[in-house]
């Protein structure tokens, strides 16, 4: 069982695809994991090496389209507010019926952009770069 807060190094690809799988115990449907870090810090690729758990093999970065939608074992909803200039692009999407989905998992890349939307309860996973090969996962969980 994973207690919250917790931190963990991973040293490769390989190790953050076992932290991956290692969460899908733990992020249930109806969950919300906001995902931040720098560009290149590894958020795209977390969401897909846990989205392999789920047998969904075609995740890409969500950045022009604002979500891509996954269908495999369970729903995911992909989101990167990365390239949006204000948050009612979000309401314009349907975003709020997308997080009111209790039958899929929402997964937020960038969601310090417009944390005024995001729900109180939710996991974070913070991805600081380390080296070129290292990265600094802190994961929380807001009830």
């Amino acid at each position: 069982m994973i207690n919250f807060p917790f931190t963990i190094l991973v040293d490769s690809e390989k190790d953050t695809s076992e932290l991956a799988n290692k969460l899908i115990e733990i992020i249930n449907l109806g969950d919300v994991v906001c995902l931040n870090g720098n560009l290149g810090s590894g958020k795209t690729f977390f969401v897909k090496e846990f989205c392999k758990c789920l047998n969904i093999q075609n995740v890409s970065s969500p950045s022009f389209a604002i979500v891509n939608e996954y269908f495999g074992t369970k729903k995911v909803y992909h989101f990167d507010f990365y390239r949006l200039k204000k948050v009612g692009e979000l309401f314009d999407i349907g975003f709020e019926e997308y997080l009111l989905d209790k039958e899929a998992i929402v997964f937020i890349e960038w969601a310090n952009l417009f944390s005024e939307v995001l729900p109180k309860k939710r996991i974070e996973i913070n991805i600081e770069i380390i080296n070129d090969n290292k990265r600094k996962f802190t994961i929380t969980k807001n009830e």
